[in-house]
């Protein structure tokens, strides 16, 4: 119960220099809701969540983003086109700007917590010019009691100023869009841009930088549940291969969709207190869990209405990527609080656009680590800005965007806590079948559910040449049957009919790999170097 003595708690903006106290801190959903229809800045739709348009960015901006180069990133982070390195002047003259801008602007304030375990959980602060970025917050973040309020002291700072347009050639940015990571002042910046996930994608970058280094513990792009028998599944993949739909099942419980760390403790937890799901072609039919938790509370991002208030969820006109975010006790089959032990299968998700991977196929340690590594996928499209069609793609540990540290340095972690925990590791193809992109269709979300189901439940049989064939290029096992799943569809090959142009492309895609895998070479010792695929082409 909330103490009567303690009485509302007041906070100063004056030590990030905005001096006015015209802002409204940690409002209700309800609330913010209601001010976001009340000032046109969103709709209420028939399902009872509100659709808002973020505006001219509909994913993430990944080349307009920065780390400040100071003494305490400078020989850690793994500087390149990934990582930008930013100055400490031009950030503080860029700060200065958006913190003047700020200062005419009514806001609105959100303290919170991240990371789920008690032993990791840091303070959070979010200063939002809008109120559906404010109520984004609250639903992606973990939530404080009035009690723990009443003794918060932030630790990070997130400025979000979606209508401040930078000058590049002044401000030393890109363009007028910017989200900036300052380690030594704690504060991500984020501008001219309303995408929402360029939020929460700030902090989980600063995680992927603070956890390994001051914590020992490994931050992981990867959605997590939990079975019956206490057992943890880990999804590693980048947005839309499917870590939020295949992780929400209602046969386990939900730790979380996106983000996670492993501890030293080899326990599990959640980052985040939400879920931001994309939604384009949702059907209650296919995604109950998903469909369920949009209701008041949920913010849907660039969906098209109907005139009547329902949403069009097919309609990809202003964007396929098309978003929910959802507090995560909206899904009614979640782990309190979201932490798991006793990890037992790890699924790589990859959207391949070639078609030629395998839609389920068992790794071994030194694949596994080649595959962490190399984080094949593809681009799909509208996830980021430029990106109008899938197109094939690598991104180390799945998840290179947000990754300031070498990638090599999540991987050993990852290697580690695989040998110590002796996990099953798989590759699932939830891209396409039948053809590459363009040719085939899409890998049909029964089948990849069963897949991973009879994986977990040990019905893909005992890892020899009865019950898996190795794959003549990629020299992954694939399983011959599986339930529930045409056999035809195990083997890309013959979904094909045609042995010449697969056997093209699969070697095509395998070249593809040996050159991306180039730059690692050094780093990886020759038994992880074999788990890539073989060394010839058409």
């Amino acid at each position: 119960m909330t103490d009567p003595t303690l009485g509302p708690k007041t906070i100063s903006l004056a030590s990030y220099g905005i001096h006015h106290n015209n802002f409204h801190y940690q409002l209700s959903p309800d609330q913010l809701h209601k001010i976001t229809i009340e000032r046109g800045m969103g709709q209420e739709t028939s399902l009872g969540a509100i659709a808002v348009s973020t505006g001219e960015f509909t994913g993430r901006s990944p080349l307009d983003r920065f780390i400040v180069k100071d003494s305490i990133t400078e020989d850690k982070v793994w500087w390149g086109s990934i990582n930008v390195p930013f100055t400490p002047e031009r950030f503080d003259a860029l700060y200065d700007k958006v913190v003047a801008y700020l200062n005419e602007k009514e806001l609105y304030v959100r303290d919170a917590f991240i990371c789920s375990d008690p032993a990791y959980t840091m303070n959070l602060r979010i200063v939002n010019e809008y109120p559906w970025s404010n109520m984004f917050a609250y639903n992606m973040f973990l939530r404080p009691t009035e009690e723990e309020l009443h003794n918060f002291e932030p630790e990070w700072t997130v400025l979000n100023a979606p209508g401040f347009m930078a000058d590049a050639a002044i401000d030393g940015t890109r363009q007028h869009n910017f989200a900036i990571l300052n380690f030594t002042k704690k504060i991500a910046l984020v501008g001219g841009t309303g995408y929402t996930g360029e939020i929460k994608k700030g902090i989980f970058s600063a995680l992927n930088f603070i956890l390994p280094v001051d914590k020992d513990v490994l931050p992981m792009h990867c959605s997590a549940n939990l079975g019956e028998e206490g057992d943890t599944a880990l999804f590693f993949g980048l947005s839309g291969t499917g870590k939020t739909t295949l992780s929400t099942d209602p046969d386990r419980k939900l730790i979380g969709d996106d983000e996670h760390g492993w501890t030293p403790e080899n326990s599990v937890f959640n980052f985040e207190g939400g879920c931001y799901a994309k939604v384009i072609n949702l059907s209650r039919e296919s995604e109950p869990e998903i469909y369920g938790a949009i209701k008041k509370g949920a913010i849907l991002e660039n969906v098209v209405m109907r005139e009547n208030g329902d949403v069009a969820f097919e309609d990809a006109s202003i964007t396929q990527n098309t978003r929910v975010s959802y507090p995560i006790y909206h899904i009614e089959n979640i782990q309190q609080p979201s932490i798991g032990e006793n990890v037992k299968h790890i699924f790589f998700l990859t959207a391949d656009a070639f078609g030629v991977l395998p839609p389920i196929s068992k790794l071994t340690p030194a694949q596994a680590a080649y595959h962490f590594i190399s984080g094949y996928t593809a681009k799909v499209a509208g996830t980021e800005a430029g990106v109008i069609e899938p197109q094939p793609s690598f991104s180390a540990c799945f998840g290179a965007p947000f990754m300031p540290l070498h990638p090599t340095v999540y991987a050993e972690m990852l290697s580690k806590k695989m040998k110590e925990s002796g996990v099953d590791v798989w590759l699932i193809n939830t891209g396409w079948t039948g053809g590459p992109y363009g040719v085939g269709t899409r890998m049909k979300l029964k089948y990849t559910r069963a897949m991973i189901s009879a994986a977990m439940s040990g019905k893909l049989g005992l890892y020899n040449y009865d019950t898996y064939h190795i794959h003549s290029v990629f020299g992954v096992a694939q399983p011959r049957k599986c339930p529930g799943v045409p056999t035809e569809v195990l083997s890309p090959r013959a979904t094909w009919n045609n042995d010449e142009a697969y056997y093209n492309t699969a070697f095509k895609l395998s070249n593809a790999f040996r050159e991306n895998f180039k730059k690692f070479e050094a780093y990886a010792n020759e038994e992880i170097r074999r788990g890539g695929p073989q060394r010839y082409a058409f």
